[in-house]
């Protein structure tokens, strides 16, 4: 199997509305990818035929499997977390661990108790009981305790405060991931997750306009703040995508060497949220 995920002229449409527009692409184990895409722009769709819960057109395997026909064995290897608030109210703690123990064959009981153990949260304590960060700490906890090949994350921190996001995501790398694991998150919050992706995926009206190691994206783009006589020279270059901050011009470029932008001003490396708004201009309009 060379790819986690691998998807060729993969569309799904809503009535006359086309969500995902013949997509393809491959993501290989061992890599925590970033999905990233303004609200409606297919990426919540994306995920949900990899993981066998809408019908779609095209080729599409996970794990060298067809979510549309094999999707009970696909999600013994798959775990999900979307919104913490799905969990029941009513829940209490030992109960969804005594669930998912039952009903998920690599499910470790002692790593999600041991995991919790951290935490504020006991056994008879009820999910209506729980501030929103909590439950999100039960839910991961139920999660890292299976043994899964693919961690598909859908906004997973979500109303959280910035506390418990950035612990959600050092708990993620710490107690989680590995070579053997893949991650897809999507998020907003682009700039919190930025220093644990390995590739990015932006998505824009059903296409992926971006796909690209970090490593690649830090090779290919380049912002620099131009110097007020270098304005000719550096549009002659051909920037993607021009700003100005107090009164500079700041202009991005797409494989343009660093050593001959750095003759046009200072440089630096984008930030993906940066690059992010740059690659959506006019999606907002």
């Amino acid at each position: 199997m060379s790819a986690v995920i691998s998807a060729k002229g993969l569309s799904k449409s809503y009535g006359k509305h086309l969500a995902v527009d013949n997509i393809s692409f491959d993501i290989p184990a061992g890599r925590i990818i970033g999905l990233i895409g303004p609200n409606g722009s297919g990426k919540t769709t994306t995920l949900k035929a990899a993981l066998g819960l809408i019908p779609f057109d095209g080729q599409l395997t996970v794990l060298g499997m067809d979510p549309r026909t094999d999707r009970d064995a696909l999600m013994q290897d798959v775990c999900f977390i979307a919104d913490v608030a799905i969990l029941p109210r009513w829940l209490r703690v030992g109960d969804a661990i005594d669930f998912v123990e039952g009903v998920h064959p690599r499910f470790n009981r002692k790593k999600a108790e041991h995991y919790l153990a951290n935490t504020k949260l006991k056994p008879s304590m009820k999910v209506k009981e729980m501030s929103k960060g909590m439950v999100a700490q039960l839910h991961l906890a139920l999660v890292m305790a299976i043994d899964a090949k693919l961690l598909v994350l859908d906004e997973p921190t979500l109303g959280l405060d910035i506390m418990y996001r950035k612990q959600f995501y050092q708990n993620l790398l710490e107690d989680y991931f590995d070579e053997n694991k893949t991650i897809v998150i999507t998020t907003h919050q682009v700039e919190e997750v930025e220093h644990i992706l390995t590739d990015l995926m932006f998505i824009r009206e059903g296409k992926i306009v971006l796909s690209a190691s970090m490593d690649e994206v830090g090779e290919r783009y380049t912002e620099v703040m131009v110097a007020g006589d270098k304005l000719n020279a550096a549009n002659a270059l051909q920037p993607i995508d021009q700003r100005t901050v107090f009164g500079k011009s700041v202009m991005l470029f797409d494989g343009v060497s660093r050593a001959q932008l750095a003759a046009l001003g200072e440089t630096r490396n984008i930030s993906v949220a940066d690059l992010f708004v740059a690659t959506m201009k006019g999606t907002y309009a």
